[in-house]
Parts: C-alpha cells; sequence; structure tokens
C-alpha cells in the first residue's frame, strides 16, 4: 500500500494521471510480460520491451535520485510499472504521457547511481525492441556530475535541483582524465571489411590505448567495455560524469566508392572541410536514429548561447589537440591520411566544455589500413603515438591554463 500511494504521488508530481495514460494511443506498446526492473551484480538494470523502436533519451536527477526515461509516443495501456520492480534498490516507480508525444517512466533509487550502459536492441524477425539500461552505485559526488539540470528535460515536469560545480581546468598539478570512445557496438557494427568490424577493432584499440595511456600516467575511462551500443548523448554524458579533460572517439570507417588511407584528426565544425566529411559525420550519427535514440532536440535559446560561451575557449583548445595528435601519429606509424586534420558536424564531439576530437585511425576499405589495425605492433605504436601527442599537449594546454589566472 505504502508504494502504491508513493507511486500516486509521484505520478501526480510529474502531471501523469490514470486518465491521460487512457488517452495516449501510439504504436509502441511496452510489453509487460517481457518487461522487468531488476539487480544485477554492479547495480539497477531496467529491461523494457516495446513493440518497435522509439526514441528515447536517458537522464540521471540528484537529490532525490532518480532515472528518468523519455519516450517519444509509447503506450503504457494497462501496465503498472511498480509491478515490474524486482529489487529493493527501486523506491519508486511512475510512467505514463507528460505531454501529447512524450511519455515518461521515472524510477526513484535507495541511493546515487550513475548511468553505466543504455542501449536499444532491435529483433528485425520480431519486430521487437529492448531497451536495457544499467546503474552502477556512485559516490554523491560521482551523480551530481552526470545529473541533468530537471527543467533541461523535455517538458519540464520535475523540481528543479541545484547543479554540481563544473571541471575545473587541468594545469599540470593532477594526472589528465583521458576518455576514450570505441565507436558503434551492439546494434550498430560500424563499417565491415573481410570478416571484421569497425565497433569491435575499436574495441580492442581501445583497450590497449588504455594500458599504454594508464603506464605513462593517464587516468583512463571507457565509454564502453564490450559490444554494446551506447547512445551519443550517453557517451558524452560518461565523459562528463568521469570529469574528462580530454574526450577521444576513436573510429575506422570504410568507403564504398572512391579510395582513402591513412588516419585523420576530426574537430566539430558546423561547415565541414569537405563533402566526404560530411557523409561521414552524417554516417556516424544515423546509427543514433536506427537505434531508436531522438537526436532531433534542438537546443533552447538560452543554453545554445551558454555552450557557445564554452566553446569560445574550448575550440581552440581541440584544434590544438588535434594538431598534437597528427603530430604524435605521425611520429609514431608514418603515414597519414593526404589531409590529417579535419573537421565536421560529429555529434559525439559536441560537448562545450570538454576538448574533443574524432581519430579516424585508417579506412577498412583500404587493404593496407585494414592490415594496420589487425596488427598488434601497429596499433601499439598508434597508442603510443596518441600518449605522446596527449603528453605534448598537456604541459603546453596547462601553461595556457596558469597564464589565465595570473
Amino acid at each position: 500500500m505504502i508504494r502504491i500511494l508513493k507511486t500516486i504521488a509521484l505520478m501526480l508530481l510529474l502531471g501523469i494521471c490514470p486518465a491521460q495514460a487512457e488517452e495516449l494511443t501510439a504504436l509502441a506498446r511496452v510489453d509487460a510480460g517481457q518487461s522487468q526492473i531488476t539487480e544485477d551484480r554492479h547495480g539497477v538494470e531496467l529491461r523494457l520491451t516495446l513493440s518497435q523502436p522509439v526514441p528515447y533519451s536517458l537522464h540521471m536527477l540528484a537529490d532525490p535520485t532518480r532515472l528518468v526515461v523519455d519516450f517519444r509516443e509509447v503506450s503504457w495501456g494497462g501496465v503498472t510499472v511498480a509491478d515490474l520492480v524486482q529489487t529493493a534498490r527501486v523506491t519508486t516507480a511512475a510512467a505514463g504521457p507528460v505531454r501529447p508525444g512524450l511519455s515518461r517512466l521515472v524510477l526513484g533509487l535507495d541511493a546515487p547511481y550513475v548511468l553505466r550502459t543504455g542501449e536499444l536492441r532491435t529483433d528485425t524477425a520480431q519486430g521487437q525492441s529492448v531497451l536495457t539500461v544499467r546503474l552502477d552505485p556512485a559516490s554523491a559526488a560521482d551523480l551530481a556530475a552526470q545529473a541533468t539540470r530537471p527543467e533541461a528535460l523535455m517538458g519540464g515536469q520535475v523540481p528543479s535541483e541545484p547543479q554540481a560545480a563544473a571541471q575545473r581546468r587541468q594545469d599540470g598539478s593532477r594526472p589528465l582524465r583521458v576518455v576514450l570512445d570505441p565507436g558503434h557496438g551492439g546494434v550498430d557494427p560500424g563499417a565491415e571489411r573481410d570478416g571484421v568490424n569497425e565497433a569491435d577493432l575499436m574495441l580492442i584499440f581501445a583497450r590497449e590505448a588504455k594500458e599504454v595511456l594508464l603506464r605513462d600516467g593517464f587516468e583512463v575511462v571507457l565509454t564502453r567495455n564490450d559490444d554494446s551500443f551506447v547512445p551519443l548523448e550517453t557517451r558524452i554524458s560518461i565523459a562528463r560524469a568521469a570529469k574528462a579533460d580530454v574526450f577521444l572517439s576513436l573510429h575506422a570507417d570504410a568507403l564504398s566508392e572512391g579510395q582513402a588511407s591513412g588516419a585523420t584528426i576530426y574537430t566539430l565544425s558546423d561547415t565541414a572541410s569537405d563533402k566526404a566529411s560530411a557523409q561521414l559525420a552524417e554516417r556516424h550519427d544515423r546509427a543514433d536514429l536506427l537505434a531508436g535514440v531522438d537526436l532531433s532536440e534542438q537546443d533552447d535559446v538560452i543554453a545554445g548561447v551558454l555552450m557557445g560561451l564554452a566553446r569560445v575557449e574550448t575550440t581552440p583548445r581541440a584544434g590544438h589537440l588535434a594538431d598534437a595528435l597528427v603530430l604524435g601519429l605521425r611520429d609514431s606509424i608514418g603515414r597519414m591520411h593526404k589531409r590529417p586534420r579535419l573537421s565536421a558536424g560529429f555529434s559525439v564531439l559536441k560537448a562545450p566544455d570538454i576538448p574533443s576530437a574524432l581519430i579516424e585511425l585508417g579506412f577498412l576499405s583500404s587493404p593496407q589500413d585494414l592490415d594496420n589495425l589487425r596488427d598488434p605492433d601497429w596499433r601499439n605504436r598508434a597508442a603510443m603515438g596518441i600518449s605522446a601527442a596527449l603528453q605534448s599537449w598537456a604541459l603546453s594546454d596547462a601553461a595556457e591554463a596558469r597564464l589565465l589566472r595570473q
């Protein structure tokens, strides 16, 4: 009875009521028989089976700790979310429409947690999709670093809470914290050639590069540690939660026509360096759309201005980072792409407060690049080149930071 009362209270807080639930008729429906909220060996796991893929977004809120999952057009008809809960770690559960076109699931949690993974896999034969979200126990500080400002949620139905202080720019007084982002994964294997795919190769490289960077004194976090799909927005959230000083997204594309080879370093730009770069950014971002993640939401005016101001400092730092990566890789692996420094509108590089770069280590459509990526010795030299670049960039970036504070 207490749980039911808590759930009703939370539904009222969110503006969700039974009458609204009956009015919503959406194509995507929740299958309660194949859905559950349980514990795994790390923390909490949400497994939600839907009749078809649907755009969604994930958010963590602090004080009290809550997981918020927003969907476009989901019918909860007849499903009581509290009945799906099989763990005492989830203290409240509510779901329903917030406004036309937007459905919301909110789980109250017994302690601070952070997002570990979020993925939506689609069974093309059955037509169903399964959303799996995993949460890890965390400190209050880690949750605060990952938490979304409640007013930033679509629909804005959750009371506002204070945001944690931003990560201070690195000045050489502590180890540089690097987030390595192996591209693709899970439902999205990326480029494929000769029985290998981009997602697997990049995960192998990321794990090996992590070991090289750790030996050289860096702190390193991976956005994924297995073959799972991680939405672009979540990859950025992981970097922010880790208080990253640098974000590096790792890829190895393939061309369907034309020829290209060698490593390329990309930074964010509204205008792509060339047509090929623009098409590459579209292909990378399209993976999220195919996996059911909504990339269409636009920033409001104030948020856009604030992010623009943040990028005034971050953009030149990212440019210097990309230049250092070109030099470091050229010294370690030799041949690079004929234009090793390019830019395009990659969504994964859009964190306004973290210097970010996308490294195309090569092209799977190039036999030589494919051989390189399969070669442990080449991968080790590439990782050492990235490490040397980060060491060089960190020194100059820290010197600049100290001058700015004087």
